[in-house]
């Protein structure tokens, strides 16, 4: 993960992108984890890294896991219906 030591996030609190709810605080955390994301200039590398190792938890790449969750269902979806 050479990617990640250009990432935005590489001097932030690394709890900043892992709340531990989504909703009230920690839905605001969240918001406040993507921003830092929208400044980051390995986002897709972030992004990809997230989705190809299955990461389950906190924001990679500008998403979030429910974010990351509704795209593997939706690329599970479409592949088993070609």
């Amino acid at each position: 993960m050479e990617w990640a030591q250009r990432a935005a996030c590489a001097h932030e609190d690394p709890e900043l992108f892992f709340p531990l709810s989504s909703t009230g605080p920690a839905l605001r955390q969240e918001l406040a984890a993507k921003r830092v994301c929208l400044r980051c200039p390995v986002i897709r590398q972030c992004f990809d890294w997230a989705m190809s190792s299955g990461q389950v938890h906190g924001v990679w790449g500008g998403t979030s896991e429910r974010e990351r969750a509704e795209l593997r269902r939706r690329t599970a979806f479409v592949a088993a219906h070609e």
